[in-house]
């Protein structure tokens, strides 16, 4: 089993930035990729960005030049850099780790393992 645990999320205003985290622990030894994935109110659940078993890097179109993603592999850490935030950013973050390689690593249904979760909310 992975257990993954998120932290950092909060109330941000309109153009701050945050850094999300994400600790990872348990069997990490099957695990090929992990992902940030959001939850805005009332919609469903969206891909942010993703790491790859070979250290590729992926953030979404919409997001690019605002999010960066990152791993300390050392730390069993993952984070998500956030700048310039909108309101339309609020959500609740989630962190992921899948044993499926080679796959759509921007597919929720990729990945067995979640967080609980952390909310970010920005304000106007």
């Amino acid at each position: 089993q992975v257990q993954l645990v998120e932290s950092g999320g909060t109330l941000v205003q309109a153009g701050d930035s945050l850094t999300l985290s994400c600790t990872i622990s348990g069997n990490t030894f099957d695990i090929n990729g992990m992902g940030w994935f959001r939850q805005p109110p009332g919609k469903e659940r969206e891909f942010v960005a993703a790491v790859t078993s070979t250290g590729g890097k992926y953030v979404a179109d919409a997001l690019k030049g605002r999010f960066a993603i990152s791993r300390d592999a050392a730390k069993y850490k993952l984070y998500l850099q956030m700048n310039s935030l909108k309101p339309d950013d609020t959500a609740v973050y989630y962190c992921a780790a899948r044993e499926l390689d080679y796959v759509d690593y921007s597919r929720p249904d990729m990945y067995a393992y979640w967080g609980q979760g952390t909310q970010v909310t920005v304000s106007s």
